[in-house]
């Protein structure tokens, strides 16, 4: 229990720091509420669980060859670049876009999935993170871990990370509810500002380390 318990407030510290998950999911809860922030954050799910289970098995430990990391690094870059450009052209029409039904709204749900999904599986902070993530549990008091211990810390990670979805999502949704939709421009060039900022702090990463 002490194990779980450790797992899930050490995945709330790391779902609670802000990144490219979190700008893409304020940019999708901005102008579709609720639904699209929280298939966002399912989305990157994907890509938490992939890593931490490459990270726990000792997998992790190939992603520090350059011929892994550096393609994996450099696929993040060009994607939150893209991201940065997508938010920047959508807020000429946000208030447009605004005015539609929620129902024209929800039918991007899945395409925020995905996005969430592609951001979390080529962002190189996580691949970094979680290569070192084996001799975590060392810190923890577990000095000779078995498969029983990946498991519950893995489980407690998971579980803290799925609460979080919906937590940032509804805060989101009810944020930007009060705020009001003159906003939704404002916001979407924050979210583009922020993409370069992750993309240029993700850049200088790769350089350094190579």
């Amino acid at each position: 229990m002490n194990l779980f318990f450790s797992a899930f407030v050490f995945a709330a510290i790391y779902n609670a720091m802000p990144g490219a998950v979190f700008a893409e999911t304020v940019r999708r809860g901005a102008l579709g509420g609720f639904r699209p922030a929280l298939a966002v954050q399912l989305g990157s799910l994907s890509g938490d669980a992939l890593w931490a289970l490459l990270g726990l098995a000792g997998v992790g430990l190939l992603l520090q060859w350059d011929y892994l990391r550096v393609p994996v690094a450099v696929l993040g870059i060009v994607y939150l670049l893209y991201l940065a450009w997508d938010s920047w052209h959508g807020a000429k029409q946000a208030f447009v876009t605004a005015t539609n039904s929620v129902a024209v709204l929800n039918a991007h749900n899945s395409e925020a999935m995905r996005s969430g999904a592609l951001i979390s599986l080529t962002n190189p902070h996580n691949v970094a993170f979680w290569a070192a993530a084996g001799s975590a549990l060392g810190a923890l008091g577990v000095q000779e871990p078995v498969l029983a211990d990946y498991a519950i810390f893995f489980a407690g990670f998971m579980l803290c990370s799925v609460c979080w979805c919906f937590v940032c999502a509804a805060f989101i949704e009810r944020l930007f509810r009060s705020l009001g939709q003159r906003w939704l421009g404002a916001s979407y060039k924050l979210c583009a500002f922020a993409f370069v900022c992750f993309a240029l702090l993700s850049l200088q990463q790769l350089w350094l380390s190579i």
